[in-house]
């Protein structure tokens, strides 16, 4: 990523999803057969999923071999964040991605071949507003930066809550690592910002003025799987998720186990992510009427910005009754 953050232009991204489609049609369905890590048993299954503190559940199952007890031969595939998780999906690369709504929908428009089976965590509180030194003020904002999908829609609701006309800021596009140096160079007045990055902007001197649910937003973490793999993996893919949602249990009970877990993993502190695993709801369920009207406003925004040149089919796309059937008590034995 360039360090001085230009703003992709929407061709660029579309450009990158046809690469991505063209990928998939060879090798979407696909199943390493190799022994993987761990010497777990079956084929071997790549899950894709960023690097924070949300992903603790992850990471806590690897540490303490919950796969491999299970029978499961998992991989995990750390990615940058954004779409990148569900991208490596729809290209093949893995057959389970860890992406926010915000971030799944995109490219459920552009490709048919995303599926969400349910949610394995969510949050009003996690992500937050970060305003630079001798910025006190929503109205004295002229330039934020922001991320794709959640970060862009978070920054339009918190500017309007606000009475600012999103039109009249400049929002500039860039990566997660690069957002608070931006901000302590003074090149922006402000981001909003999971952790660490949260943190790591109030370090270097902003301040953290709000969370996402002070301004009426959330997002919610779906479990995604490519459509050819699914199809012939339901069993499969029910058992992974049954042990995600052990170990969302897992966290809640015990963060201090699980923020060990994700330094050992992923070299976060574990101080700091304990500090912030109570901001985030780790409890795996399917999905809500609530979660389809959210999904709809997604979409109505995307549309919206010209994100997107058509809407995702939500009842096609966002299975329902699915996490009930495969992975919730009981499941997981269907074929």
């Amino acid at each position: 990523m360039n360090a001085r953050f230009r703003p992709r232009p929407l061709v660029v991204v579309l450009a990158a999803f046809s690469a991505l489609m063209l990928a998939a049609g060879c090798t979407a369905g696909t199943t390493d057969s190799s022994g993987g890590e761990g010497g777990g048993k079956g084929p071997r299954v790549r899950i894709a999923l960023g690097v924070d503190a949300s992903y603790a559940p992850l990471y806590l199952a690897k540490e303490e071999g919950l796969f491999e007890k299970a029978g499961l031969n998992v991989e995990l595939m750390q990615v940058e964040g954004g779409p990148a998780a569900a991208e490596s999906v729809v290209a093949g690369t893995a057959q389970i991605a860890l992406n926010a709504d915000s971030s799944a929908l995109p490219l459920m428009a552009s490709s048919g071949g995303l599926r969400a089976l349910g949610v394995f965590q969510e949050s009003d509180r996690y992500l937050k507003v970060v305003l630079r030194d001798g910025v006190d003020r929503p109205q004295q904002i002229k330039t934020m930066a922001s991320i794709q999908g959640i970060g862009l829609y978070a920054t339009h609701a918190y500017l309007r809550h606000h009475g600012i006309d999103p039109a009249s800021i400049k929002i500039v596009q860039s990566s997660p690592p690069e957002i608070p140096g931006i901000l302590a160079r003074g090149s922006v007045d402000g981001y909003i910002l999971y952790e660490p990055w949260a943190a790591k902007g109030e370090a270097d001197g902003g301040h953290i003025t709000a969370r996402t649910g002070d301004f009426g937003i959330g997002y919610a973490q779906w479990v995604l799987a490519g459509t050819a793999w699914l199809e012939s993996n339901r069993e499969l893919a029910g058992k992974i998720f049954k042990v995600i949602a052990d170990a969302d249990s897992r966290v809640t009970k015990d963060p201090e186990a699980a923020a060990r877990a994700t330094q050992k993993q992923v070299r976060l502190p574990a101080d700091q992510t304990e500090r912030v695993l109570p901001e985030i709801t780790f409890r795996a369920r399917g999905f809500t009427p609530e979660d389809l009207a959210s999904a709809r406003r997604l979409v109505d925004f995307l549309l919206q910005q010209k994100l997107i040149k058509k809407a995702p089919d939500l009842d096609t796309v966002l299975l329902k009754g699915w996490y009930e059937k495969y992975a919730g008590a009981g499941g997981g034995t269907g074929g």
